[in-house]
């Protein structure tokens, strides 16, 4: 989809985004409202190829087996990932009351890019006004319904969109995700260090392939260096949410579009401290008019 055509990102007849609240104590920004959202949450990474998509996820579908109601907006317009991973097509439809998600298997609502266009190979070739108009569109045009919590799975870069996603959706906190290798510890940081300057709280970090299980031996091989993330996490005050391996049955399932069927010890206690996180950075929490 080029920049070129008449086409435009889809406007809901109906529902508008919402209306809008003061930011954070000591900021200028306008957000809108979460309407029947409890828990905003952006996933990020600063760097691509981490697995940030694939941990957002993975994330989603431990919560959601959990009974927990969990969205996915995907915020990487031009890369997205989020259909691929869960098998999910488009399009997106307007029944008179907003933008209605496509579903996963699994009863995950998802919006991305991708059910916007004819196929998976369709490129999408927008200038950032028209990015950063979708990604509002996303949140406040959608039909979400009530949701315990919605993840945005953020692009790399901190450009339009994540400063979009900062100043106009009421987010509560921002988990990173990085791999042991020195450049993804460089650019996590600068990632962390934008959201922290536009005053949007810290929740953890994911150590993505941060390991291999010898299937052999069992022995523990750090197959991209030595890890960095308990490091990081020292230095900004935060916890270490997991340190997942890498495990070759992603891979597969990943692109068989079934990873809502991976299970395992490392995402469940990835959920445990997420929700943890979560809570303790809402706690006693009160809207800021």
């Amino acid at each position: 989809m080029s920049a070129e055509e008449p086409s435009t990102p889809p406007r809901p007849t109906s529902a508008p985004p919402g209306p809008m609240r003061r930011g954070p104590p000591g900021s200028v920004l306008q957000r809108m409202e979460k309407g029947r959202i409890r828990h905003v949450v952006a996933v990020g990474s600063g760097k691509g190829g981490v697995g940030k998509s694939t941990a957002t996820a993975l994330l989603a579908t431990e919560l959601r087996r959990r009974g927990l109601n969990v969205g996915i907006l995907d915020a990487d317009i031009t890369g997205p990932s989020i259909p691929k991973l869960l098998g999910m097509t488009g399009p997106l439809t307007d029944r008179g009351e907003g933008i209605e998600p496509a579903v996963s298997r699994t009863g995950i609502p998802v919006v991305s890019s991708q059910f916007m266009v004819e196929d998976e190979k369709t490129p999408v070739i927008w200038r950032g006004p028209l990015v950063t108009r979708l990604i509002t569109q996303f949140f406040g045009g959608v039909n979400w319904g009530p949701l315990d919590y919605l993840l945005i799975d953020m692009p790399p870069g901190t450009s339009d969109v994540p400063l979009t996603v900062f100043q106009t959706i009421p987010i509560d906190g921002m988990v990173f995700v990085l791999t042991p290798q020195d450049l993804a510890a460089l650019i996590v940081r600068k990632a962390m260090n934008m959201a922290r300057e536009l005053h949007v709280p810290l929740l953890g970090l994911v150590e993505n392939m941060s390991f291999l299980n010898c299937p052999d031996c069992g022995r523990r091989i750090d197959l991209f260096g030595i890890s960095k993330v308990a490091q990081i996490a020292e230095e900004y005050g935060i916890p270490v949410l997991a340190q997942l391996p890498v495990a070759p049955p992603i891979s597969g399932l990943s692109d068989a579009g079934r990873l809502d069927e991976h299970t395992g010890a490392e995402v469940a206690a990835l959920a445990d401290a997420f929700v943890r996180s979560v809570d303790e950075a809402t706690k006693g929490q009160t809207a800021v008019l």
